[in-house]
């Protein structure tokens, strides 16, 4: 799969087009990079966006992101108020709500780009590895949680992978993977074109976000 470079464009200009999955996946990266470096612009966060959005939503993108506070979709990929429709949980994990979230977003709101975001020094997936390490599992639904994981660890292992942000790396890799397998919704969008998954890692100290996987045509 090759990646293009599309025109820049506004998330408003992108709405109101139909627009491609490579084309929003450049206007994310044009925001990250501002980020990044400061120059922030902060758009669509006033009064007059807030009101024009009581009616109806037009997203361009799905995030399925870690719950972690550090790792805000909206400032971190300096969009703003419907411009994204934002799915977390910790450690990124999948389970019913999620997919039926990630369905709608795909089926109703007609989104042509799903975001699976995980971070470095993720404490869900540095749980799971210390379970798979000691072999003792936490107790309550932080269990079941470190149970979705595992699957993500053993997989980073066979790699030749053992660090906390190897292993997010990989499970972000997993879940990409998962969503299009569990979701026949999904994995029929993707397989005719009206959406593509892309797997990033967010670097906690840079603010940087880093492709790491892509499902469909980008």
């Amino acid at each position: 799969m090759s990646e293009q470079t599309p025109t820049s464009q506004t998330a408003d200009q992108l709405a109101s087009a139909q627009p491609t999955p490579a084309e929003v996946w450049q206007l994310l990266k044009e925001g990250n990079a501002r980020f990044v470096s400061g120059d922030v612009r902060h758009p669509n966060q006033n009064a007059e966006r807030r009101s024009s959005l009581t009616d109806s939503q037009h997203p361009v993108a799905a995030i399925f992101g870690c719950s972690d506070s550090r790792l805000a979709a909206e400032i971190i990929f300096d969009v703003g108020l419907g411009d994204v429709f934002v799915v977390r949980t910790a450690g990124q994990v999948i389970d019913d709500a999620v997919l039926g979230s990630l369905e709608f977003s795909v089926d109703t709101l007609k989104v042509p780009l799903i975001v699976v975001l995980g971070h470095d020094s993720c404490g869900a997936v540095s749980a799971a590895l210390q379970s798979a390490q000691s072999g003792d599992m936490p107790s309550g639904y932080v269990r079941d949680l470190v149970e979705r994981i595992l699957p993500s660890v053993l997989s980073a292992r066979r790699a030749g992978s053992e660090t906390v942000n190897e292993t997010v790396e990989e499970h972000v890799k997993q879940t990409v993977t998962r969503l299009n397998n569990h979701s026949r919704a999904l994995h029929d969008a993707v397989q005719e074109g009206r959406t593509a998954v892309v797997g990033v890692t967010y670097r906690l100290a840079e603010g940087r976000a880093d492709l790491v996987t892509t499902l469909g045509d980008l």
